[in-house]
């Protein structure tokens, strides 16, 4: 499985600081202030007002968190890491030609069952109660990668609410300073119009954190559920390889006596 790549997360950041830039001067060349108030979009209430934090950090964060999303829904699935009847064939497999020339018909694929076994054959040395250690082992840390893997975005949903705060505050710092200066009586108007755009970021943070961390608790779920289905996928092949070790065995010995 590919790994998650920081360059594509970085191309992202900046596409999308380039484009709210591009937009936002596009916008504001030839209108007044009153003028955009009148005509504010909901595109230019929620993103543009929100500023550079929500430019570039928090629409970044949302677009890194939906590549994750649609990556992991192509790469984390029972079609790739389970696939259909996996366990038999590989029982089979070593029915017909032994458990030791199993690694090489097994390079290949990169399921849950096959890495597992192949590494239990490798290591294992022939011994059964090594083999099964090891199987589970690798079973374990398979899991741990994609935990790992899935961990980003249980990370953008933890922090986005807290850049959002962040954002709120530095805006309210800004207003109260706005209020300072206009001698403290500003407009009605001007201060319900400064605190909707702090508070824009909060939204973004919110916006961002529930589906991130929705699609994170999914995530971990169907890990934790692939990775059972792969140990009784598992079993089968287990049942197959003592088999094959016992016949090992009585060969060695029949050999043995020969000699």
């Amino acid at each position: 499985m590919k790994r998650f790549s920081i360059r594509a997360v970085l191309l992202i950041f900046l596409f999308a600081g380039v484009l709210a830039v591009i937009f936002v001067l596009g916008k504001s060349a030839g209108q007044t202030s009153s003028e955009q108030i009148e005509k504010q979009t909901f595109l230019e209430q929620f993103v543009i007002a929100g500023g550079p934090i929500v430019w570039f950090v928090l629409l970044p964060m949302s677009l890194t968190a939906m590549y994750l999303a649609i990556d992991y829904c192509l790469t984390i699935c029972r079609k790739k890491l389970i696939p259909q009847g996996i366990g038999s064939e590989i029982a089979e497999t070593i029915k017909n030609t032994g458990h030791k020339n199993l690694q090489q018909s097994l390079s290949e694929k990169k399921d849950f069952v096959s890495v597992a076994v192949v590494e239990a054959i490798v290591k294992g040395q022939s011994d059964w109660f090594r083999i099964k250690n090891v199987l589970a082992e690798s079973f374990q840390d398979q899991a741990l990668i994609l935990l790992r893997r899935i961990e980003w975005i249980n990370l953008i949903g933890n922090v986005s609410p807290m850049v959002g705060l962040f954002g709120t505050v530095f805006g309210m710092i800004k207003l109260f300073n706005a209020i300072v200066v206009a001698g403290g009586q500003p407009q009605p108007a001007a201060l319900a119009g400064g605190i909707s755009v702090a508070l824009v970021t909060t939204f973004w943070g919110l916006f961002i954190a529930i589906p991130s961390l929705a699609i994170y608790g999914v995530f971990r779920n169907r890990i934790e559920t692939l990775i059972s289905d792969a140990v009784v996928e598992a079993d089968d092949v287990m049942v197959q390889i003592k088999i094959s070790l016992k016949e090992q065995q009585i060969q060695a010995s029949a050999t043995k006596n020969k000699l």
